[in-house]
């Protein structure tokens, strides 16, 4: 990974740093390096031992599971609203998933042995960090249910939502290959999907470009999945600081 700094990156653009009281940032702060996060980068490979977690700014991480085939699927998708690594804290130091990175950008990592001095003062981190687990594990039961019951425009609607929710902009830069690929299913599918979308005037799409036109009516064809899943962080993350 390169580390650069450019001047408008900074650790506050990850929700979860920018929750913790400034006491505990403050101690933090000299510690978050700043990365490159490359389009394609694994950051876990299935099974490896996690030396850092990540807080992702700018990029988003998709964390997904490989089977013998070859076929894959994502469980979850992290970005700035999160932190990548749990299963350090956690106490298992290993993960059956991959993470590698979906949308590029920036993010800033920690070594796990700060990480773990921190959470083991049992004080804001320990909280925060425990209930961005369990909001990650909503997201990853929900995405389980959605994957097996839901048409594949829901999903892909679910999908274009939560990650525009990451994003600064309604436009995402991904191929039709890589959506088949996190959606686990087939690219003609999301072909399909996306064609319908668009001649609803839901969305445009060029190559390896999406840009969402209508968002609320977007919203009205994803499933009930994208509100449990945003309405769950929001409960547990929202103005963290100042729960109990």
């Amino acid at each position: 990974m390169v580390a650069i700094k450019p001047a408008q990156h900074t650790p506050k653009q990850n929700h979860l740093l920018a929750s913790l009281p400034e006491e505990v940032f403050e101690r933090l702060s000299p510690h978050l390096e700043l990365i490159a996060m490359p389009l394609g980068e694994v950051l876990y490979e299935s099974g490896g031992q996690l030396q850092h977690v990540y807080f992702p700014t700018t990029a988003i991480v998709s964390l997904h599971y490989v089977m013998e085939d070859g076929a894959t699927a994502e469980i979850a998708g992290v970005g700035n609203e999160g932190v990548l690594g749990i299963s350090l804290f956690m106490g298992g130091n290993t993960t059956p998933s991959l993470a590698t990175v979906q949308t590029a950008g920036f993010g800033f990592r920690l070594k796990g042995r700060l990480m773990m001095e921190e959470f083991n003062r049992a004080g804001p981190m320990m909280r925060l960090m425990l209930r961005y687990t369990q909001a990650l594990m909503t997201q990853m039961s929900q995405t389980a249910v959605c994957n097996r019951h839901h048409s594949v425009e829901q999903q892909l609607s679910r999908w274009l939502l939560s990650t525009l929710d990451r994003l600064p902009s309604n436009e995402l830069t991904m191929t039709q290959e890589l959506i088949a690929s996190m959606l686990g299913v087939r690219r003609e599918g999301i072909t399909e999907t996306a064609g319908n979308l668009q001649r609803a005037g839901l969305i445009s799409y060029r190559r390896g470009h999406i840009t969402v036109l209508d968002r609320s009516k977007l919203q009205s064809h994803a499933c009930e999945c994208y509100a449990v899943v945003k309405n769950e962080f929001d409960r547990l993350l929202c103005d963290v600081r100042n729960r109990p």
